[in-house]
């Protein structure tokens, strides 16, 4: 790709696999080039289980991106969700051995490495350090501890787990695919970049995402993220009962829980009904719009309950820690009729669904905004954050380099570079690396 400031986003879900590429334009919004959607086979409940049919899907999204963007597509950022993903909070210190001297990047950098050493049960690796809040000798909740003198320097961490071998498939996917992983990342925080606004996650906010296999959980307040979960559910487990209590093929169910398909009951009059053509010239089906209402809603209580116990886990029952913008669902399954008003009836949080479109161009096509493409979106987002910081480490670069050469020039004359602010490297550009690495030598 001879333009730098592409990027791709891949997708790999339970139901669908997304290729998505798009830039900056000119007023720093993301333009959307081109869209490739394939079925996606040979993933479940978020973990690849075939790597040739995923890898076709792969292959055929991309094709499809490529082709609807004319442009050749080479790195991708990928998102990793899953039921392997788990949190947990930890709190860590390190002492310094000079407390004369202000904190800076590197005490930060120590202490999460030293998070980074925690051990594990077997076959799980460390994906996320997300600091929270830090103490400094004892003086609690400080956002930002850097410049301030101190010896004992702590905080507490969210810290997010995954398993190494699902991760390392989904890495093998990508290569063998003929693509260059760029970055990984966890895909809560990514559909949460693309729908939520900054107020919300200031005033604390849970994002639902309803995937085909999973439903993934970010939960936000005072801008930081305080909590991710995986409940190893999603829309797929509602065609699942459709298709049972309705004696009915996949297809069928699917087809009826989007058209006809509502979470609450209540509203759909006896007499509703839809045939289905029977198999083979078997006799049509009858089924009763309250009956499939009555499926989907049972199904849809008990991933919605499921997910409000990880946010009570959280702790929005506290007064500092009540989650001010309620909920915001998105992905494929907040489509469903009335899950809106269900949702803020078991919760009693205020809930709003999330379209991609808060960072997205004016005159985006629709259909990217729809919630479906959530995690693609913010995927694309985070591969063009990326890359911009790629740009300003080189800057900084080229800065030094040419500093040094005019201080051995003019050695009496003082020079001063205003430093860009550079942003912390995330973990995810770490293990990204290692990922890589792994790859390399497997083969």
């Amino acid at each position: 790709m001879d333009n730098q400031n592409i990027s791709v986003g891949l997708d790999i879900g339970t139901t669908k696999i997304v290729a998505m590429i798009g830039r900056k334009n000119e007023y720093g919004k993301v333009e959307i080039l081109g869209v490739g959607k394939s079925k996606s086979m040979g993933v479940h409940r978020g973990v690849v289980n075939n790597i040739t049919q995923t890898i076709q899907s792969i292959q055929q999204a991309v094709q499809e991106a490529e082709a609807a963007a004319s442009e050749k597509i080479e790195d991708v950022t990928v998102g990793i969700a899953g039921q392997h993903i788990r949190s947990l909070q930890h709190s860590d210190y390190i002492t310094r051995p000079n407390s004369e001297v202000v904190i800076d990047e590197a005490d930060i950098d120590r202490l999460i490495n030293q998070v980074h050493k925690l051990v594990m049960l077997p076959g799980e690796e460390i994906i996320h350090v997300l600091p929270q809040e830090f103490k400094v000798d004892g003086q609690a909740e400080i956002k930002e501890p850097i410049g301030m003198y101190g010896g004992r320097l702590e905080a507490n961490f969210h810290v997010v787990v995954g398993q190494v071998s699902s991760i390392r498939n989904i890495g093998r996917c990508v290569k063998s695919s003929g693509l260059e992983l760029e970055g990984i990342t966890l895909e809560p925080l990514a559909s949460a970049n693309a729908v939520l606004s900054q107020e919300e996650k200031e005033a604390g906010v849970a994002l639902i995402d309803i995937g085909g296999g999973t439903t993934d959980l970010a939960v936000f307040k005072d801008g930081i993220i305080r909590h991710t979960a995986v409940i190893p559910f999603g829309g797929n487990v509602i065609t699942e009962d459709i298709k049972e209590g309705c004696s009915i093929i996949e297809k069928q169910a699917e087809l009826l829980k989007i058209k006809f398909g509502s979470a609450w009951p209540g509203e759909n009059k006896d007499n509703e009904i839809v045939s289905i053509p029977g198999l083979r010239g078997r006799e049509p089906k009858e089924i009763t719009l309250k009956n499939l209402s009555k499926i989907i809603h049972a199904r849809v209580v008990e991933i919605i309950e499921q997910v409000y116990v990880e946010i009570k886990n959280y702790g929005h029952e506290e007064q500092k820690k009540k989650l001010i913008a309620g909920i915001v669902l998105t992905g494929g399954g907040s489509q469903l009729k009335h899950l809106k008003q269900l949702v803020e009836y078991i919760t009693g949080m205020d809930t709003r669904i999330g379209y991609p479109n808060e960072h997205l161009a004016g005159d985006s096509d629709e259909d990217i905004a729809s919630p479906l493409f959530a995690t693609a979106v913010g995927l694309v987002m985070d591969g063009l954050k990326r890359q911009e910081r790629k740009r300003l480490e080189e800057v900084e670069e080229e800065l030094l380099e040419s500093t040094d050469a005019e201080l051995a020039n003019e050695s009496q004359a003082e020079v001063i570079v205003e430093e860009p602010k550079k942003e912390r490297r995330s973990f995810l550009d770490k293990l990204t690396e290692r990922v890589k690495e792994f790859l390399d030598n497997a083969e």
